[in-house]
């Protein structure tokens, strides 16, 4: 078994690699703890620094410097299902992360790995002494609760996260002593380690068996009172899942008294107040190089408000002090501009190169039978992709900031062809008539709308949520004219974004607008759109994706689709760098003859605003779908440092 800092370099030095290991950590001193916490110190309530620390605490790299304890990090958040705002900048210690360049996965909670030789294995070695945000000791049987108690219940997890699941099935999680955990799966799975750094490998860390086992029927004989108790839940499932729903989830940050292993811990519910709180965890396992416990700044709050328009008012009053998300758009650039002096903020470039960020995702595995032929008949959809006006929904939303492609790893990227991104773009409603009739609507009622193979006028309601400030209703409203220029009867719905993704997850939506990674290195890991993969982000096919993890489950997909699968499968079994491009491209050739989704626009690189005063803020900012950055490296690291910077 060989020690790595991240597969890539094993699968470039092979068998015969060395081994190599990153568990940072400093020489005996003296650690310093932030100012606030001495009075709880002094009086006996909190134990001294050097007690709450792990033996080898993990010591973070600065970007500009060792940073100031104090202050608080103010943000906005939008109602109703912008939970991610909140895991983005706090909720991302996983068992590893990236590197802030986004070029090597680097120790996190654990402090180094070992993997087998065949790449099946994967043996992390925990930090000893680790405590979670109530002080608890956090260890294997952490792990051990999150695997055999939540991930192998069916009733708690009947969809498993592809992470988690190999070519051979579910992991297998074993604890070697009490600060070493196994995960096996069988055979290769040589994404494993790259997809523990991103966003969805934080369930192993993310459940703390003191706190939660009160809420499981395995350990809590009197567990009933409880349920009754709850007027939410029915039964122990609903409330176990209330009170450790999954951070990706608005039920995560609606209990506060959950003990976490994040840098701040929430004060409050989620929802339930104009501003959510988040303290300092005084147990965090993070230092700086000067041995200063982290994070730097005592707080963040997130103030809840109904638009991005009462977002960019804040900003322009200088009431946000670090933010990309909901603002960093080229429709909000020069009225940001206008105001930087009055809000006392600048600029950073963010990275943010994703698959599409506006994507036509038609429901492939709809439940009514008439809407799920003609929505999987591939002529429909290109007849609808050759119907939208993509550069008039750039000029007119993005200031001409984009181009016009399909879904598809991006110019720039190992994974690009031009075919991928250019294929079906071109607006023709000639073409757009063909297709369509050649799918079967070449009927039409007295309005000029087209008939199913029912009779009846075909009607696809898409639902659109605002979020992320892509404008997606304006669009859609451009889209649905287009549409009916052609024939096409499309009906828009605005919802918010948890109705939005409590429909799709249950598979009862016709389609809705979103976007999608995969656009960069993350098409090896996170393909949620090229295939089908049970997401909470995404669905587009969410029953073949459930058959995908267990063939009793979901629906049986058509051959083409299981073929995908199957080379996806060989894609993480892949012995070297050169193989696996070449296996990765091949799914992607067998992905876009499919043309599963219909993409429009691929965004020019974005920008978020961040205070004068906040210094370690990383530029550009990488990020692309699961890669909930700030929250990995950085956060913890910001601090108010004065104006001048250099």
């Amino acid at each position: 078994m060989k020690r790595y800092n991240t597969f890539p370099d094993y699968l470039g030095k092979g068998i015969a690699g060395i081994c190599l290991t990153i568990a940072s950590s400093l020489p005996a001193l003296a650690y310093e703890q932030a100012p606030i916490l001495d009075a709880q110190v002094e009086a006996g309530t909190l134990p001294p620094v050097d007690e709450r620390l792990p033996k080898e605490p993990l010591v973070m790299d600065v970007i500009e410097q060792a940073g100031e304890y104090g202050g608080t990090l103010r943000r906005a958040i939008l109602g109703g299902g912008d939970q991610h705002n909140m895991v983005r900048t706090i909720g991302s210690d996983n068992m590893v992360r990236w590197d802030p360049g986004w070029t090597e996965v680097r120790p996190n909670i654990a402090k180094s790995w070992d993997v087998s030789e065949d790449a099946s294995k994967f043996t992390f070695h925990l930090r000893e002494g680790m405590r979670w945000s109530d002080g608890a000791p956090f260890s294997a049987d952490d792990i051990l609760f999150w695997y055999e108690d939540v991930f192998s219940n069916p009733e708690l997890t009947p969809n498993k996260d592809s992470t988690f699941v190999g070519p051979e099935g579910p992991v297998k999680v074993s604890k070697i002593d009490d600060y070493t955990v196994e995960f096996d799966f069988g055979t290769a799975n040589g994404l494993f380690i790259q997809n523990m750094a991103y966003g969805f490998g934080y369930h192993p860390t993310a459940y703390p068996k003191h706190y939660l086992s009160q809420f499981h029927e395995k350990y809590n004989p009197d567990l009933q009172s409880l349920v009754d108790a709850e007027p939410a839940a029915a039964d122990w499932i609903q409330l176990f899942n209330l009170k450790a729903g999954p951070m990706d989830t608005p039920l995560f940050w609606q209990n506060p008294d959950r003990p976490t292993l994040h840098a701040w811990h929430l004060t409050n519910v989620y929802g339930s107040t104009d501003r959510v709180v988040a303290e300092r965890n005084p147990y965090y396992y993070k230092v700086d190089e000067k041995g200063q416990q982290l994070p730097y700044m005592d707080r963040i709050t997130y103030d809840q408000v109904e638009d991005v328009e009462t977002i960019l008012l804040k900003a322009f009053n200088g009431e946000i002090d670090y933010m990309l998300r909901h603002l960093g758009r080229p429709s909000n650039k020069a009225s940001l501009t206008d105001n930087m002096e009055r809000g006392k903020y600048r600029f950073f470039d963010v990275g943010d190169l994703p698959a599409n960020i506006m994507i036509l995702m038609l429901n492939l595995t709809h439940p009514d039978p008439v809407k799920r032929e003609v929505i999987n008949n591939k002529d429909f959809r290109i007849g609808l992709s050759h119907a939208v006006n993509r550069q008039e929904i750039i000029d007119l939303l993005y200031f001409g900031a984009a181009t016009a492609a399909q879904t598809a790893p991006r110019e720039g990227s190992e994974l690009y062809k031009e075919w991928y991104a250019k294929q079906y773009t071109e607006f023709d409603q000639e073409l757009a008539n063909k297709h369509l009739d050649m799918a079967g609507l070449d009927q039409r009622d007295d309005e000029g709308f087209r008939l199913g193979p029912d009779g009846n006028r075909f009607t696809l309601v898409f639902l659109v949520a605002d979020v992320f400030g892509l404008q997606y209703p304006d669009a859609m409203e451009l889209i649905a004219n287009y549409a009916a220029d052609v024939g096409l009867d499309i009906q828009v719905r605005a919802t918010d974004r948890s109705r939005l993704i409590a429909l799709h997850t249950a598979n009862e939506q016709d389609a809705y607008l979103w976007n999608c990674s995969g656009g960069q290195a993350d098409a090896y890991t996170t393909p949620i759109c090229y295939v089908p993969i049970v997401s909470n982000s995404v669905s587009w096919a969410r029953e073949w994706a459930e058959w995908g993890v267990d063939n009793t489950q979901g629906s049986e997909p058509p051959q083409a689709v299981k073929d995908i699968f199957t080379a996806y499968n060989e894609v993480k079994a892949a012995g070297n760098p050169e193989d696996m491009k070449a296996r990765m491209q091949k799914v992607l050739d067998m992905s876009m003859e499919q043309f599963f989704t219909i993409g429009l626009v691929q965004n020019d690189p974005v920008f978020g605003i961040a205070r004068n005063n906040v210094r370690n803020v990383p530029e550009p900012l990488p990020i692309a779908g699961q890669l909930w950055f700030p929250a990995p490296y950085t956060a913890q690291m910001y601090f108010e440092g004065g104006d001048n910077l250099p």
